[in-house]
């Protein structure tokens, strides 16, 4: 779609994702990568936006950019044209019902371990839907929400600092592990605080599963030690079974691993910790009959079909 002004030339909804992307990396080689374009490719996409306004929209910062001050009004009026944009869809999709559709799902990386599976049993159902998945750490994950980029988002936790709306359809027990000739292996009904007195390998800032890991250890006054920080579950699994140190994980990610006997569960008192995983979208977002079925389909089946599936 184009949009035309007797003072300014035709732009486009692409040269707005890009620089909104660019905004959001603060890079253009950065939002090249996430938009699997080249920087040219990118590069040209601004250029031809500041062509169609006459004024700059970036300007460089070292090796990174910045925005200017019209960078920064027209980020904020088009992160909120976006998403009256999602919700014209959404009105849209009310006159085509559940034949057809598009959902922009996104999820924390640790859900990939039943997500795909999920979407295989929803697609039986809804063959005419399609689904757009966006797998990043929560942060992020949040960041597309707030963006009104994602129509709905799995998590682990529901966000408190936003009006959204955030439904339980699951369990996500979460554990301590070792590799399983760990001396700690052995032994039963630890008390928490001989955790102190060893290494952690744990997932990234921004990860759901390393704020929850945090907070635990600080409600029992622990001292967390920390030896490295990975950016995936399947890493830290590596990490642990290579004897590096022990972690803090979601079941439901290493049943493979526990049923092989290459990582063991830790019996430490209080846990598992029984937290769940939501389906969650801000309260203003007008969800289409598209997402409104996906919403109730994981809460309806989802925490059901989890408890066969891992």
């Amino acid at each position: 779609m184009k949009y035309r002004d007797k003072q300014m030339r035709p732009y486009t909804f692409k040269q707005i994702q890009t620089f909104m992307e660019v905004a959001r990396q603060r890079s253009v080689s950065k939002a090249a990568e996430r938009l699997f374009v080249t920087q040219p490719a990118v590069s040209m996409q601004l250029r031809q936006l500041e062509d169609a306004f006459g004024l700059a929209l970036v300007e460089p910062m070292g090796r990174n950019i910045r925005l200017t001050a019209a960078g920064e009004a027209f980020l904020t009026y088009a992160t909120n044209a976006m998403g009256q944009f999602k919700d014209l869809e959404a009105l849209m999709a009310e006159h085509v019902g559940l034949k057809k559709g598009r959902i922009d799902l996104a999820v924390v990386s640790t859900s990939k371990y039943f997500i795909p599976m999920l979407l295989v049993r929803f697609s039986r159902l809804f063959p005419g839907i399609d689904v757009h998945l966006n797998i990043d750490n929560r942060d992020n994950v949040l960041g597309l929400m707030t963006r009104f980029e994602a129509d709905l988002v799995v998590m682990g936790r529901a966000p408190s600092h936003l009006d959204c709306e955030a439904t339980a359809f699951a369990t996500n027990p979460l554990v301590m592990v070792a590799p399983p000739d760990h001396p700690l292996a052995r032994r039963k009904n630890l008390p928490f605080e001989v955790l102190a007195e060893h290494r952690f390998v744990v997932r990234e800032d921004g990860s759901g599963t390393r704020a929850a890991m945090q907070r635990l250890f600080e409600e029992h006054h622990t001292e967390l030690k920390v030896v490295m920080g990975l950016p995936s579950n399947e890493t830290i699994k590596q990490a642990v079974m290579a004897g590096m140190g022990l972690s803090f994980l979601s079941m439901r990610t290493i049943r493979h691993e526990l049923a092989s006997g290459h990582i063991a569960l830790l019996d430490v008192q209080g846990l598992p910790q029984i937290n769940h995983w939501y389906v969650t979208h801000l309260s203003s977002k007008k969800l289409s009959p598209a997402a409104r079925a996906f919403k109730e389909f994981l809460i309806e089946q989802g925490g059901a079909l989890m408890d066969t599936w891992s």
